[in-house]
């Protein structure tokens, strides 16, 4: 889960921390400021909803309702999720980057933040 401050700080550089929204299943620090909702689980890689959201997409954000709903067809969000479990929608580009032996051996057995985001030797 990857931490949202350079986004919430971009944001605020650019003037837009009153008036956009930053929605992901990312993790906030102590630094984070606007609307920030985050967290969002299951994750997008794990096939949670928030990886049928594509750019354009409106999304509904009912505070007082403790609500997020995205403004896109039944069966839209159906089409994508299909394409998306064929193999055929989005994937992210794979990076390059330096992983710990201990981050590893913790990603091969702690579950998505949706089931706790515990330690689970069951696998």
């Amino acid at each position: 889960m990857q931490e949202m401050l350079y986004p919430t700080a971009f944001l605020k550089g650019r003037g837009l921390g009153a008036s956009c929204a930053l929605i992901t299943d990312g993790r906030f620090s102590g630094g984070t400021s606007g609307l920030s909702i985050g967290h969002i689980s299951p994750e997008a890689a794990a096939g949670g909803p928030i990886a049928l959201v594509e750019d354009g997409d409106i999304i509904n954000i009912d505070i007082a309702r403790r609500s997020i709903a995205v403004a896109v067809a039944p069966q839209t969000l159906q089409r994508r999720r299909e394409l998306l479990e064929s193999g055929n929608g989005y994937r992210p580009v794979t990076r390059e980057r330096h992983v710990s032996a201990a981050l590893r051996a913790y990603a091969a057995m702690a579950t998505s933040a949706d089931r706790g985001a515990v330690r689970s030797l069951s696998g």
